[in-house]
């Protein structure tokens, strides 16, 4: 079953992942500097919403996605931006070294290296089911397709992954990271999820 999307909640959402990104890079690595180049198209062919510049002189290029569905436990890899184009997905492309994924419903924030991830995941491509999302911008329809691929997957095929609950209103640094060894546990034990549309 395809999803519709507008653009202006596409890109709330977007808005607020890059948000989530940029503060937990600088976080990261104090005295580390976030460049926003989502609207510069030197990097918008090559599938880069950030640039992290680290205090050694290094700089990563970052992908951000924001996922905004309250129950979901899987990523959504773009292979097809626009179908009517016949345009490649960012995940195919992207000349990023990491993603950053956003759960917002759930509050979780999921560093993947992206070549990693890439290569894990096209040989065993066919093995995960792809769907169609829809996004209007005006009086234009266009149509997305990415596989969908359960975290758990991901997590256990590149271990390099990194699974960062978000910070809530009050909680300590402590609070922060027993929440994330709590979740990481409750995975390693959870049941397979009931499908949940895109």
């Amino acid at each position: 079953m395809a999803r519709g999307f507008s653009m202006r909640g596409v890109m709330g959402a977007a808005d607020r992942a890059v948000q989530y990104a940029r503060n937990w890079l600088l976080a990261t690595e104090p005295g580390s500097r976030v460049h926003d180049v989502q609207d510069d198209p030197r990097f918008q062919h090559r599938g880069v919403d950030l640039l992290w510049e680290l205090p050694s002189g290094e700089v990563r290029g970052i992908e951000v996605k924001g996922d905004r569905q309250p129950r979901r436990r899987r990523y959504f890899f773009e292979l097809v931006s626009n179908l009517e184009r016949d345009t490649p997905g960012c995940f195919l492309y992207s000349g990023a070294d990491l993603m950053v994924y956003v759960f917002l419903a759930q509050g979780e924030l999921h560093v993947l290296p992206l070549k990693t991830v890439r290569e894990w995941f096209l040989p065993r491509a066919k093995s995960y089911e792809l769907r169609h999302t829809f996004t209007q911008t005006g009086a234009i329809r266009y149509t997305t397709v990415g596989a969908v691929v359960p975290v758990k997957d991901v997590r256990e095929a590149v271990p390099e992954v990194k699974y960062i609950p978000l910070p809530r209103r009050g909680q300590t640094a402590e609070d922060i990271q027993a929440a994330a060894e709590a979740q990481a546990t409750a995975e390693a034990q959870q049941p397979a999820e009931e499908d949940v549309p895109y």
